[in-house]
């Protein structure tokens, strides 16, 4: 199968056509799932002032240093501190001020005494207060001016996916606008005679277009934005007029007509125009990909599902991650035992539709069907896929493998 060329010299090709997209600025509201152009960078110390990190009492240290339940150390509360206050009361020796969590503390203060370890607690805590439990030292309990970050310092970096956590962080460096690559906008269309929509009774030789919504949610998935999807028979002209109709995509993905039949709308209309290879790989051998005059990347992927939703995994989800200049473009892998046994395609790898459990560190089939890349509705049983090397024909129970995780 020397024809053949490898999963990486294919997915090599593709990247090495990918141009970053330009950047843009957006909102915090609107960057959810975008990725940074420019480095965000601390407007302010996090935090911003030394406060508590307990509802209690800011004190002197010195002041209950060895103070016990036999021998507590009594203090007068000269002050009330709720979170967001800006008073910095003055504490005497022997004085104390109730504080709150994340109350800023007073500069004569250099401890927080938790309410529960004082005689009272919340109930009594104006007037005096009795501590039974000293603070294990100077600065027990506060927070310091800087301690998650310095203004300047670099919070997130470009390439950095902004999801929930990474946006917060961003909020609290005080940021509000960021710069970010502009979303990829792609083109979806399902190719072939046989098929209709969902929800369509289907007639003898008709079966429903699941491709079109199983790349449209992938797609969406991988922080892209679908510009079009479509559906066009066999007749190569309307690969030409779909195009037409798809003018502002960066991406267009052809699902079916790329093999050898004698009915391949998308080999016979762009032959000339992008290169049809044969991968080692099994699902999804038969791959189309290339740039058209105008920039467009064009996939061509095989037409069955469990094929269709390993070609983007591979090919087409890394180049969609590369164009919005993502700095991780691949699905996170582990490494789990074979459950059970099962046959392999020879000198191909196979990306076998998996179930798995990480309690037990182990994978299986997803379905008795295997890798069968026309298992439309099996494919939802399906956790990861399986990586089993070229040169293994045979997968049995105990042998460790690679295993590529999905949603």
């Amino acid at each position: 199968m020397t024809d053949l060329l490898t999963v990486e010299q294919h997915r090599e090709r593709i990247l090495a056509e990918v141009a970053l997209l330009p950047a843009e600025s957006v909102s915090l509201a609107g960057a959810t799932g975008r990725t940074l152009a420019e480095p965000v960078l601390a407007a302010h110390d996090l935090p911003g002032f030394d406060n508590s990190s307990m509802d209690g009492f800011a004190v002197r240290f010195a002041d209950v240093h060895g103070a016990d339940a036999e021998t507590p150390a009594t203090l007068r509360v000269v002050a009330d501190l709720p979170a967001g206050t800006a008073d910095d009361p003055a504490l005497a020796p022997g004085e104390a001020a109730r504080i709150m969590t994340g109350a800023a503390v007073p500069a004569d203060a250099d401890a927080i005494v938790p309410f529960e370890d004082t005689a009272g607690g919340l109930a009594d805590s104006l007037g005096t207060v009795q501590v039974l439990r000293a603070p294990i030292g100077v600065g027990a309990f506060i927070r310091r001016r800087g301690g998650d970050t310095l203004t300047g310092a670099t919070v997130l970096s470009p390439g950095e996916r902004l999801g929930p956590l990474a946006l917060a962080a961003a909020a609290a460096a005080g940021v509000d606008t960021l710069s970010v690559h502009r979303r990829p906008r792609v083109a979806v269309v399902s190719t072939g005679s046989e098929l209709v929509a969902p929800g369509t009774e289907p007639g003898r030789g008709q079966t429903p277009d699941s491709n079109a919504t199983l790349l449209a949610a992938l797609v969406g998935a991988a922080d892209a934005d679908i510009e079009l999807v479509d559906r066009v028979g066999d007749d190569p002209a309307g690969i030409d007029a779909v195009l037409a109709r798809a003018t502002r995509a960066d991406v267009v993905i052809f699902t079916g007509g790329v093999s050898a039949g004698a009915y391949e709308p998308v080999r016979l209309a762009l032959s000339d125009r992008i290169a049809f290879e044969k991968v080692a790989m099994q699902p999804g051998k038969p791959q189309a990909f290339g740039v058209l005059d105008d920039g467009r990347l064009v996939f061509g992927l095989p037409g069955n599902p469990v094929s269709v939703a390993v070609s983007f995994e591979v090919f087409v989800r890394p180049a969609l991650l590369a164009l919005q200049g993502r700095t991780v473009i691949d699905r996170r892998f582990a490494r789990l035992t074979a459950s059970e046994s099962w046959s392999t395609p020879p000198g191909r790898r196979q990306y076998l539709p998996a179930a798995i459990d990480l309690v037990e560190g182990t994978v299986r089939p997803a379905t008795a069907g295997g890798s069968g890349s026309h298992l439309a509705a099996s494919l939802a049983r399906a956790e990861a896929f399986a990586v089993v090397p070229a040169e293994v024909s045979t997968v049995s129970v105990g042998d460790s493998l690679d295993v590529m995780l999905i949603p």
